[in-house]
């Protein structure tokens, strides 16, 4: 069974999240921001990160280049709503870095199970 963290600030968030890919019938993790993420991810490497991108304390940007760094093969999808800005350029910024694929909040539950199983197939 895959092992899937997800890191955003926004409980609920998570949670919706959470719920759709335990439902899928994958194990997850939950951080809420990128230092907790990163911790997490060195305490027990999963095969998926799904991180938000605007967040306090270390934000998603960071924190994929702190993983993709230390871990380059670790996969991850990213996600934003895009905070006071359209979220695009984030996005744009985070596949630049190494995002395996992207998504716009709100989440669509459809395109949050097929980013998941391609990415961890090795597509994207």
């Amino acid at each position: 069974m895959e092992h899937i963290l997800i890191i955003d600030d926004e409980a609920p968030i998570r949670s919706m999240i959470r719920l759709i890919l335990e439902r899928a019938g994958y194990t997850v993790a939950e951080a809420s921001d990128g230092i907790e993420g990163i911790r997490c991810f060195r305490e027990k490497p999963t095969d998926l990160v799904i991180t938000d991108l605007i967040m306090p304390n270390k934000d998603g940007i960071g924190m994929i280049l702190e993983l993709k760094k230390e871990f380059a093969s670790a996969k991850i999808i990213a996600m934003s709503g895009g905070g006071l800005n359209r979220p695009e350029g984030y996005l744009r910024g985070a596949k630049k870095l190494g995002a395996a694929y992207t998504l716009s909040k709100p989440i669509n539950r459809q395109e949050l199970l097929r980013a998941v199983k391609d990415t961890l197939k090795g597509q994207s």
